[in-house]
């Protein structure tokens, strides 16, 4: 007897944060209870506080398209640094699971970094910083 070859999907991280921020974050509420924590998990930082960040640094780090590609989006960014910072995962480790060139990375984390000290130092936002 032959076994089936069953097929798997490929979740990056981007793919997963879509999902996520889809069914969390755009109104679509019917388990947000185990989406928040699978979230969380990711990001390490609910959804609202991740849309938080995004109003927050969001003009300072998109990019426009070009005719070549399409722009790295800002979820994606914010993302990706967020994962770095809270994991210490390496540019190749983060490279397979959000699927950019480590040289991509290695561009967006100091810039995301840079946008998040410059508007947190700022002094005109009033964060309640809290252990996890």
């Amino acid at each position: 007897m032959v076994g089936q070859v069953i097929s798997r999907e490929v979740y990056s991280g981007s793919s997963l944060l879509a999902e996520l921020n889809f069914q969390s974050v755009s109104g679509l509420y019917k388990n947000f209870q185990s989406v928040s924590g699978l979230y969380k998990n990711f990001t390490r930082m609910s959804p609202s506080e991740f849309e938080f960040f995004i109003n927050l640094i969001g003009e300072k780090i998109s990019k426009n398209d070009t005719a070549f590609r399409k722009a790295i989006s800002v979820q994606e960014r914010l993302a990706l640094t967020l994962r770095f910072l809270a994991s210490g995962d390496s540019y190749v480790s983060l490279q397979h699971l959000f699927r950019f060139s480590k040289q991509a990375i290695s561009c967006i984390v100091p810039e995301v970094c840079e946008a998040l000290v410059e508007k947190l130092h700022t002094g005109k936002t009033n964060i309640i910083i809290c252990g996890l």
